[in-house]
């Protein structure tokens, strides 16, 4: 693989570059303890496992650089599984650049986006799903993608997988014993194991089918609330976050330009924007701020179209929208109706929303879910070979081995047993650096 390889010592910063109380660098690699111990004033070699050191980073002239406390992994422990160091060290970002120079002057070279993981997953700390999922838990914008994500980081994808792999071999074995002998001495009829095979193909669906779903609660939402001019949009922004937000007057076009937050509906990461009131305007600002209005609307995965009182719903309706109506404490109105200043309706308008989102969205409870959509083509191949195999159940059993053989190369894929370099390269690149 370009660039990724496990003969040079690596490090990098595992902490944002911004300045802070504390930041942490870690390296990787052969030597990597006695590199450090170069540049670090106390003793580092000869150590046990785990143990954290209290020192120095010093520089080339032994002038120190910063009070720091290295945290030491012996081979075959810590995330990599190679020996490693792991530098406590201040957020300053002069320290920062200063002990990374430091590092590269001892042997060190700075470590590519996801080489940590990469060096973990060559060494067999973790299968590929295993490896996915330290970015997917890095990138999580909502507890229920937090909790899915660490799932799959302690293996459920795997153990899953697994479990399929054994059943198959299982079966494959019992064709093995066909093929092993000419037509005549076939000790007995091998009927083909219709329950198995559906029992294997059923839970694969079900992990399968997580995939929408997972997305949703991992990635999140775009929301956009949308409406004529004082409607209630940017009253209703400011409800749904509990703070005032968006500026509410009772002026038409307050809104010229979209706002946009981050919050969380049921669960659901949800990025939400209020937009400029849709009218015909001669000012060019407000008239540009309707343009982006309508290009978010586009764009959004739910509409919120709000509606004020007197307001009818159109006949023809957005495919991505909800109408709601607002200001029910003045004039109630039909359908999905809230009150910005009571609070009233506001919980409806929030299922409403989560509702629409998660539509078609299967939720399966006593199966991992998956977020990858590698994960899911593969489990689709893995399938999709199981079902022809059932189609060609009344073929030579050479046939039927070929497609088990199949799903079970499907699976090994899934798990990185032989996935291509390239393949683990791209995946790999889309890390974080430092992870």
């Amino acid at each position: 693989m370009t660039g990724y390889t496990t003969e040079e010592p690596i490090y990098a910063l595992a902490t944002p570059f911004s300045p802070s109380a504390l930041a942490v660098i870690r390296t990787s690699g052969t030597d990597a303890i006695s590199l450090v111990q170069k540049v670090f004033k106390g003793r580092l070699t000869g150590r046990p496992n785990g143990t954290a050191v209290h020192g120095w980073i010093v520089d080339k002239n032994r002038e120190k650089v910063d009070e720091v406390v290295a945290l030491l992994y012996n081979h075959g422990h810590g995330y990599t599984g190679e020996e490693a160091v792991e530098i406590m060290c201040h957020g300053s970002l002069p320290v920062i650049k200063k002990i990374s120079t430091t590092l590269e002057e001892a042997g060190f070279r700075l470590a590519l986006k996801g080489e940590f993981t990469y060096r973990a997953f060559l060494g067999g700390r973790m299968d590929l799903t295993e490896a996915e999922a330290v970015e997917e838990l890095v990138s999580a914008k909502g507890e229920r993608g937090r909790k899915d994500a660490l799932s799959r980081l302690s293996g459920s994808i795997r153990n899953e997988a697994d479990k399929a792999k054994d059943e198959i071999i299982n079966i494959l074995a019992s064709l093995e014993v066909q093929l092993d002998y000419g037509e005549d001495d076939i000790p007995e009829e091998w009927i083909f194991p219709s329950e198995r095979v559906d029992a294997i193909i059923n839970r694969l669906e079900k992990i399968r089918s997580t995939y929408a779903s997972s997305r949703l609660y991992s990635q999140g939402a775009k929301v956009v609330l949308a409406g004529s001019t004082n409607a209630g949009k940017s009253s209703l922004f400011n409800a749904l976050l509990k703070e005032n937000r968006a500026i509410v007057s009772s002026v038409a076009g307050t809104t010229r330009d979209y706002i946009e937050t981050e919050c969380e509906m049921n669960g659901i990461p949800v990025r939400l924007f209020d937009t400029a009131g849709l009218r015909s305007s001669g000012d060019e600002i407000e008239k540009e701020g309707i343009l982006r209005s309508k290009e978010l609307m586009d764009e959004a995965d739910l509409v919120v179209y709000v509606l004020a009182p007197g307001e009818v719903e159109p006949e023809e309706k957005m495919k991505n929208a909800i109408y709601i109506h607002s200001k029910s404490d003045i004039a109630p109105g039909d359908g999905i109706t809230f009150s910005s200043i009571t609070g009233e309706g506001l919980d409806k308008v929030v299922d409403a929303i989560t509702t629409f989102l998660s539509r078609d969205k299967r939720s399966v409870s006593d199966v991992p879910v998956i977020e990858s959509e590698r994960q899911e083509r593969k489990l689709g191949e893995t399938i999709d070979a199981l079902k022809d195999a059932e189609k060609a159940k009344d073929c030579s059993v050479d046939i039927i081995a070929l497609y088990f053989q199949s799903a079970l190369s499907a699976l090994s894929d899934l798990t990185g047993e032989t996935t291509s370099d390239d393949i683990l390269e791209v995946l790999f690149s889309s890390f974080c650096l430092g992870k």
